[in-house]
């Protein structure tokens, strides 16, 4: 007899995050009314966050195979082969409700999660980065956030010794009230020693590893599937709390365990704890799981079978193990004084039952757990199309030297290197680079190799045109990963949207998706993990759409990594790809003239793949001292960052051309490269042969970026406005 001590009425149905025919559909699948207990697995297997119902259709279309994709999609991670018989292990996840409502556990746990995400895959995590979206400077709330969130990121990745290499942060005022924090790592391991987390066998050891189980994250997922309100500071007792040193234990007992033989399935407790893992663990190998929760390791009293179902404290995994190796498994644990407690058994009836107190609180059918969950085809409507602004119809500065200056110090634009100096970018002592480049890059330890990685998104684009923006985001980041002279080979994604059930949401969310579809495929850049956000709303207004995408590429000899800075005096400087016109949704049209406005630059996917397997095989053939891709802010914006990084100026010539347009222009498919004195009529030799535009714009000198009859800047003054903002906000001088 199953014991239920709780009334499910309609309002704590609705509490769940279940609608009322959702519920119906639970009836029919157990034919019965089910314990609180029951109702709170479902409520955690079914929402948005864990079971994907208004994405997995769309999902379903991009591209997820490829040469050197070992793993796609459905494990805790991707892994694609970088040779020599390593794989990298690679995964991004969000944490935005939680990180929003207390940022520093919320950004914290994040990280957490996510390196769990990797070594669950017996991967040792190597790199990690983070894309931050915050509201408007001037919002009361966004100086806290981004302290918190910055500080989390940084207490919990520097404690663990994980370098982060790199990331993303950006300002709009539609993340007023929902920030975002998407959270990137990744691994190495050998091709032969993947584990993964389809249970195998019956009458197996259902094992519980890491530290006890508390009350925080109760509801964790299902307040991550529910948009905010004005209520919002009584959703707190749903956040995760971390500690970063059990993490790191954590890490070695469970690589050592892996070692030992005595793994047959492993699985992370991410969201919804103790019930998902136990689920999908059970539901992929075809079995059954029995869990007697009297068993688990808890850190507090008189919790009952719901809160140990749906915690979601950190640090704990969920292992099926070879009974013969108990023995060894159990004291590698108590090496690392961590928990290790066997907490139920595989079965072959495909339930899922569970015990507390010697009664039965659960017993469900496993796989309708998982594959029953509801899977919509929502209602969309296409995008509106946004109207192109001919470049001839936005006004020059009067001061195009002044105007630089703006954009370059805008909040959008500014360095990052407050934010980054917060992070260890260098532990473990393999990063070839430090944050502010086009891709961060990390030596594969041994080996003349080196794995690139780059966050990118541009979201004003992906609400102009979610279409155009998607494969925007896919070319961008495969653009950085080229500018470093590596070949890209997957992504991982991080889909960040508003509320699905409107149907202007869902449109947006379609649109984007077929942009990325269309992009991995014409770039061979399969989607090989990712995650959905949804529901990213407060009180009906919805952030902008954010498909935040990292992508990840090889360099087989870190020699022939390129940099962007300026290298030496006298080196010339082309443009390949040429000159833009394109100033719609343009950081210029934003920060000097006050229009955030028009279509995003179009992405020409064939001329992104000539171009930048031009300007590849020119950095593999050691043939550029310097690269730069052309993104936010166009020429004017790539042409200070390189003046900055080398501390060294330039001299520019735009004759013949309108000035503000071809600084500011953000055409895609464009990279800035010098090349030693004498070198540049071959290089612009073989670009033609080649079929690629390339323009010589001037020659590498002195200690100003000269723009000709537009002015000189110093590189000291580019440098003291480049630098400046951050530092200034944060001392609250700034918004």
């Amino acid at each position: 007899m199953l014991r239920n001590d709780i009334a499910i009425t309609p309002d704590l149905v609705a509490s769940h995050g279940l609608k009322p025919d959702e519920y119906q559909r639970i009836l029919d699948l157990i034919g019965r009314e089910p314990t609180i207990t029951e109702l709170g697995i479902f409520s955690a297997m079914w929402n948005e966050h864990c079971s994907y119902k208004s994405s997995k259709k769309w999902l379903k279309t991009l591209p997820t195979t490829g040469d050197k994709v070992v793993i796609g999609p459905g494990e805790n991670a991707g892994v694609i082969d970088i040779g020599d018989g390593q794989v990298a292990v690679f995964k991004m996840e969000s944490h935005n409700h939680p990180s929003y409502i207390e940022p520093y556990q919320g950004a914290a746990t994040g990280v957490g999660g996510i390196l769990r995400d990797v070594f669950t895959m017996g991967a040792r995590p190597i790199a990690a980065m983070n894309a931050l979206r915050f509201g408007a400077p001037d919002h009361p709330k966004t100086r806290h956030l981004v302290a918190g969130v910055v500080a989390g990121v940084g207490g919990y990745g520097n404690s663990f010794g994980v370098p982060t290499v790199g990331g993303e942060v950006n300002f709009h005022p539609r993340y007023n009230g929902n920030c975002l924090v998407n959270a990137f790592a990744l691994g190495l391991a050998d091709r032969d020693k993947i584990f993964l987390s389809e249970a195998k066998g019956v009458g197996l050891p259902v094992v519980y590893l890491g530290a006890k189980t508390g009350r925080d994250g109760v509801g964790g997922a299902t307040m991550a599937s529910a948009e905010f309100d004005d209520q919002i500071e009584e959703k707190r007792p749903t956040v995760q709390v971390g500690d970063p040193f059990t993490e790191k234990r954590l890490l070695e007992a469970c690589l050592e365990l892996m070692a030992s033989g005595a793994v047959i399935a492993i699985q992370d407790m991410g969201a919804a704890g103790l019930t998902c893992s136990a689920v999908e663990m059970g539901a992929k190998g075809d079995l059954g799981i029995e869990l007697d929760l009297d068993k688990v390791p808890v850190r507090e009293e008189r919790m009952t079978a719901y809160e140990m179902m749906l915690s979601e404290s950190q640090e704990r995994m969920l292992m099926v193990l070879e009974p013969a190796l108990e023995g060894v498994a159990k004291a590698i644990f108590a090496k690392w004084e961590l928990d290790f407690a066997v907490v139920g058994v595989t079965t072959d009836d495909l339930r899922f039952r569970i015990k507390h107190q010697g009664e039965v609180v659960a017993d469900l059918p496993i796989k309708d757990l998982g594959d029953q969950a509801p899977e919509y085809d929502r209602p969309w409507i296409p995008p509106a199309r946004p109207v192109l602004i001919a470049p001839e119809s936005v006004e020059a500065p009067d001061d195009l030297a002044a105007a630089l200056l703006t954009v370059l110090g805008s909040p959008d634009a500014a360095s990052r290197r407050w934010v980054w100096e917060q992070y260890d970018t260098l532990v473990q002592g393999n990063s070839a680079t430090v944050p502010g480049g086009d891709a961060g890059v990390v030596r594969v330890d041994g080996t003349t190799k080196g794995i690139a990685m780059s966050s990118d998104v541009t979201p004003r684009y992906c609400e102009a045109d979610p279409f155009e923006g998607g494969k925007q985001a896919i070319a961008e980041v495969w653009r950085n990963i080229t500018a470093v002279g590596a070949t890209p080979i997957a992504v991982t994604d991080n889909l960040n949207f508003g509320n699905p059930e409107k149907p202007e949401i869902m449109g947006q969310f379609v649109h984007a998706i077929k942009g990325l579809g269309e992009a991995c495929r014409a770039l061979d850049f399969p989607v090989v993990s990712g995650n959905v956000s949804l529901y990213n709303e407060t009180n009906g207004k919805a952030i902008l759409p954010t498909p935040t995408i990292v992508g990840v590429g090889l360099l087989s000899d870190i020699g022939q990594m390129a940099t962007i800075a300026f290298k030496a005096a006298g080196d010339e400087i082309l443009l390949v790809g040429g000159h833009g016109t394109h100033l719609g949704q343009s950081l210029y049209l934003r920060e000097v003239l006050g229009r955030e406005e028009g279509a995003p630059p179009p992405v020409d996917l064939a001329v992104e793949r000539r171009n930048g397997d031009f300007v590849r095989a020119l950095i593999t053939a050691r043939r550029v001292s310097a690269c730069h891709d052309l993104s936010d802010g166009g020429l004017g914006i790539a042409l200070a960052e390189m003046a900055m990084a080398g501390s060294l100026g330039a001299k520019v010539s735009l004759d013949g051309i309108t000035p503000h347009v071809a600084l500011f222009a953000e055409d895609q498919a464009r990279y800035l490269v010098t090349v030693p004195a004498g070198q540049a009529e071959a290089v612009a030799a073989d670009a033609q042969s080649a079929g690629v535009p390339v323009v010589r714009l001037g020659t590498v000198g002195g200690d100003a970026l000269n723009l000709g009859a537009a002015g000189a800047i110093s590189v000291e003054t580019l440098r003291d406005t480049h630098e400046g903002w951050f530092p200034r906000f944060m001392g609250g001088e700034a918004a």
